[in-house]
């Protein structure tokens, strides 16, 4: 017989982390295959349709028309992005709220 490994209580199932702008939950999407998707557009520096990529595969169209309603700049898109990808792979050097 083949060996076979439980390795459930190894693994978290949290769901997904949260940005919070201006007092609105953005919920970001931080399962393993999307975020595959986005490290492989990061790299380098990334070209405006790349981000938009980004932006598509982390937010969910709710949290997309909410972002859409706040009229960042895209500077300040930019700087929503990496703070999702920051938040998503533990690199966040600060540290919001819990």
């Amino acid at each position: 017989m083949a060996r076979k490994i439980d390795i459930t209580d190894k693994l978290t199932f949290d769901g997904n982390p949260v940005l919070v702008i201006k007092g609105k939950e953005l919920e970001v999407n931080a399962d393993a295959p999307t975020m595959l998707k986005v490290m492989g557009l990061v790299g380098g520096n990334p070209e405006p349709k790349e981000i938009v990529a980004m932006y598509d595969l982390m937010f969910q169209e709710k949290a997309r028309k909410e972002l859409d309603k706040l009229k960042l700049t895209f500077d300040d898109l930019v700087t929503v992005i990496n703070t999702a990808v920051s938040l998503i792979t533990g690199e966040d050097s600060e540290q919001g709220e819990q």
